[in-house]
């Protein structure tokens, strides 16, 4: 018995994404190192910056991209892009930030974003988000970047895992920010506010002691919010 369906032909920027996705699967070794962060002084930063002008909010995403950018240039070692025969180490964080768009995704660069405020961070998002939707964004927009972060917390994934976008060398996949119970060295237990975030690596340029590092400074900087600043 058959069933019934409908044939959709593959758009050009779907052919893309299958092709490179395929070339990253097939060719890059990924491992992959999963963190719970508790964010609850984030949440508290953020609510308090959105205080101070209400017409200019901040996500828990774009601090995220600082946060991100601020342990990158600390943990170098994960900052770069794999070549045939060399590694390009990055001095600055250039953040692809992975955007859903009508068919597929497009990944605009924040360039230097450990140099820019979380509100410029926030406004840059913004107009890359509107124009992706309009399939405006320019070649050197998307073009580059030493690192990229992909967020489906808004879509009520709590964790998942994301491919490399080569010739980056890591992707980091964040879900939603959940209350749980979690308990201290002693056994206290209490409710926080965690954010499960798993980053995919490439091991021919990347081990898990320097992966490792990344994420605890990640942790360190999101567990205090001032240095986002």
């Amino acid at each position: 018995m058959s069933s019934s369906f409908t044939e959709e032909a593959l758009t050009p920027l779907r052919k893309a994404i299958a092709a490179r996705m395929t070339q990253a699967k097939q060719t890059i070794p990924h491992f992959r190192l999963v963190a719970n962060i508790e964010v609850d002084a984030l949440l508290h930063w953020r609510a308090a910056s959105n205080e101070v002008d209400p017409t200019k909010k901040i996500s828990v995403n774009d601090c995220l991209i600082k946060a991100v950018a601020v342990s990158l240039v600390n943990n170098p070692g994960i900052n770069c892009q794999m070549t045939g025969s060399a590694i390009h180490r990055f001095h600055n964080a250039d953040i692809s930030v992975v955007i859903a768009v009508e068919g597929g995704l497009a990944t605009p660069v924040v360039r230097r974003a450990e140099a820019k405020s979380v509100m410029e961070i926030s406004a840059e998002v913004k107009d890359f988000a509107e124009r992706a939707g309009r399939n405006a964004l320019k070649l050197s927009e998307i073009s580059g970047g030493s690192f990229s972060i992909s967020n489906l917390g808004g879509y009520g994934i709590e964790q998942f895992d994301a491919i490399i976008n080569p010739p980056q060398c890591a992707i980091l996949a964040v879900g939603g920010a959940r209350p749980r119970v979690v308990a201290d060295p002693l056994g206290n237990t209490r409710v926080a506010t965690m954010l499960t975030c798993t980053l995919s690596v490439d091991h021919r340029a990347v081990d898990g002691a320097e992966a490792s590092k990344f994420l605890q400074g990640l942790r360190e900087v999101i567990s205090d919010p001032n240095r986002l600043a």
